[in-house]
């Protein structure tokens, strides 16, 4: 069966409506999936009136449940009410609640099974912050929704064809990036990392690079003592437990010699040190939340206000989100049935220890 994605619109104002129009105007998507749009009809079809004529006349199909949701056909689940205002390309607190509704109803679905995986088109992470959202990105939120019990972080991963990157430190203000790296962190993200590498992308030994955080490595001590005491043990420890990781590697001479081409995946350890170089090579990869039951992706880019409603975002990598979204549950259904033990054991037998001749009968 075609899995069942639920996507969310994100912020009303920015490109998220136009990116998600686009990606779904393409009829190959429901020769793979059954897109659910979590928004409001009235305000896509704002959206759709300001892209060329191919994408004005789209026919979605108001629904109440994903369960209703038909093969073949764009479906829309209504999550906050027509009259909410639009301001297309302004960051606005109706913006906000939009996109947390969103994102709301879309995670009960996921969590009652309803839809198999989550795309999320971007947020303002300012005019988002409520009460019931408290977190510095949808990587915090979904790691409180659908963790573990205990569990307080997970994995971001930024991924294309040329690179995989993971980050040790999320959205981190740089100043308490030193204070937030330690042997036990790193480890974590270690495992996760190569859990995802061999479930979700289907390495079967993936061999992953781990970077420093200071210049030159630290220089031995000389510029920072990170490498020598933290990270460098961290690796050493993850390979005692079969995790392939390597370094720690000066990050500038790491990606100006292209080594990176040499690895499965890079562990970067904060968010600029990995997502520069990152996008600088592609700006149509894909965000994927690692370390979680569920699958959710999203693109790499954010909401995009200065374009929106001006037909000029690209849509590509929201379309590898969408993709990438319906491989991973395609990768984790085989790892599971691969991982699967064979062998059945029988019930134990009495054993019969009498002598066997050629007229033996067996007794009664």
């Amino acid at each position: 069966m075609k899995p069942t994605i639920a996507i969310t619109a994100g912020d009303i104002n920015g490109i998220g409506y136009e990116v998600i129009i686009k990606t779904l105007a393409d009829p190959h998507v429901f020769e793979m999936c059954k897109p659910v749009v979590y928004g409001n009809l009235k305000v896509l079809k704002e959206h759709a009136s300001t892209l060329s004529d191919e994408y004005h006349n789209l026919q979605f199909q108001l629904i109440l449940s994903p369960k209703d949701a038909k093969d073949g056909r764009l479906s829309l689940i209504s999550c906050y009410p027509d009259s909410i205002p639009v301001a297309i390309g302004q960051s606005t607190p109706d913006g906000g609640k939009a996109a947390f509704a969103s994102l709301e109803r879309a995670c009960k679905d996921l969590k009652a099974g309803l839809v198999d995986a989550i795309v999320t088109a971007p947020i303002n992470k300012e005019n988002i912050q409520s009460e019931q959202f408290r977190f510095t990105g949808h990587t915090e939120y979904l790691t409180s929704v659908f963790g573990e019990e205990g569990q307080t972080d997970s994995l971001m991963m930024m991924v294309s064809e040329q690179m995989k990157v993971a980050l040790v430190c999320n959205h981190t203000p740089i100043t308490k990036v030193a204070q937030m790296i330690s042997e036990e962190r790193i480890m974590r993200k270690l495992t996760t990392l190569n859990k995802a590498l061999k479930d979700d992308f289907m390495i079967r030994k993936p061999r992953i690079a781990v970077l420093a955080l200071n210049p030159h490595a630290g220089d031995n001590g000389l510029i920072g003592q990170e490498e020598k005491t933290v990270i460098k043990p961290a690796i050493d420890k993850a390979n005692e437990q079969g995790i392939m990781a390597f370094g720690p590697y000066s990050a500038d001479g790491f990606f100006g010699a292209g080594m990176y081409t040499h690895f499965d995946a890079i562990l970067a350890m904060y968010h600029d040190q990995g997502l520069i170089p990152f996008k600088s090579l592609d700006m149509s990869g894909v965000n994927y939340t690692a370390g979680l039951p569920i699958i959710r992706t999203s693109p790499d880019h954010g909401t995009g206000y200065d374009i929106a409603g001006k037909n000029q975002a690209d849509h590509l990598s929201f379309a590898h989100a969408l993709y990438m979204a319906v491989d991973m549950i395609k990768n984790r259904a085989i790892t599971a049935e691969i991982n699967k033990d064979p062998l059945v054991i029988p019930e134990r037998v009495e054993k019969d220890d009498r002598p066997r001749g050629p007229f033996f009968v067996p007794k009664d």
